[in-house]
């Protein structure tokens, strides 16, 4: 007999069960590692915060574990964006169970703009395939202000490069990019062994809550060009690698010694860079 999961009031069947009956095989070509464990799942929820009120969109649910326990939440909906043709059968089998709460996308979240599916206020939490989540985060991450708070998992070392501080190992344009338009931290730890199939790297679940000010997409796009110049050659110093967009005269202007690397600049270094360039790029009025 089916035992309920997560707390929902309906029954459902367990997720190994489910994965059974429609073939569900994790492939790797989608970057899928299913997260199982009700109890982890629930815990990646209370990661997001309160949700009362809150407009949820999940990339790749799989056989749904996260999304049960997102439904499980105060959320006022749940959208689902999933590629893969046998999860949306899942997924359309619990939004029957779910009316008007759990909307099911069918749709690839690289071509997508999420930010159309509900309403504001509005979050992402997701277990992304390990194979797109850093194209996806740059993706959100230029339109932050459509977002409360982004709580998503990625490979452990992802996770790092996300957070890294100045002059750390991991520390490179992925760490920029979002520490420029957020508040980043690794909340969560996850091992290989919660997964099926398990991979062969630890997970990691980060929080990453937008600044109120938010840059415009044209400094945005600056932004892009000069940390893609200044870590692409990341031994030679900040003259030689910015030389394509300005060199020495986008130094002089952000009041940046050239003789200094990339993995040395902090983030209100790099914004003074990217108005700099920006200022470049303009046209004179």
């Amino acid at each position: 007999m089916p035992s309920s999961v997560s707390g929902l009031s309906t029954p459902h069947e367990s997720l190994r069960d489910v994965i059974a009956r429609h073939g569900l095989d994790a492939r790797k070509s989608l970057g899928q590692h299913f997260l199982l464990d009700p109890g982890i799942t629930a815990r990646i929820a209370s990661m997001a915060g309160r949700l009362d009120d809150v407009n949820v969109v999940e990339v790749g649910p799989g056989p749904g574990g996260l999304t049960r326990a997102l439904l499980d939440t105060p959320a006022t909906s749940v959208s689902v964006v999933e590629v893969d043709a046998r999860a949306i059968v899942i997924m359309n089998e619990l939004a029957a169970s779910h009316p008007g709460r759990l909307h099911v996308v069918e749709d690839d979240a690289m071509r997508r703009d999420l930010a159309t599916l509900c309403p504001a206020p509005r979050q992402i939490v997701a277990n992304l395939p390990y194979n797109v989540g850093t194209p996806l985060l740059v993706g959100w991450l230029r339109q932050a202000t459509e977002w409360a708070r982004l709580t998503l998992m990625f490979q452990l070392e992802v996770a790092e490069r996300i957070c890294a501080p100045p002059d750390s190992d991991h520390y490179g344009r992925l760490a920029v990019l979002s520490q420029w338009v957020a508040r980043c931290g690794i909340v969560m730890t996850i091992p290989p062994g919660a997964f099926s199939p398990p991979p062969k790297v630890q997970s990691a679940v980060v929080n990453l809550i937008p600044h109120t000010k938010q840059p415009a997409p044209a400094l945005f796009r600056a932004m892009e060009q000069v940390t893609a110049a200044a870590f692409g050659q990341r031994r030679k110093m900040l003259r030689g690698a910015l030389r394509g967009i300005g060199g020495e005269a986008l130094l002089e202007a952000a009041g940046i010694a050239g003789n200094r690397r990339a993995e040395t600049l902090d983030i209100a270094d790099f914004d003074r860079l990217a108005h700099a360039h920006l200022e470049r790029l303009s046209p004179a009025s």
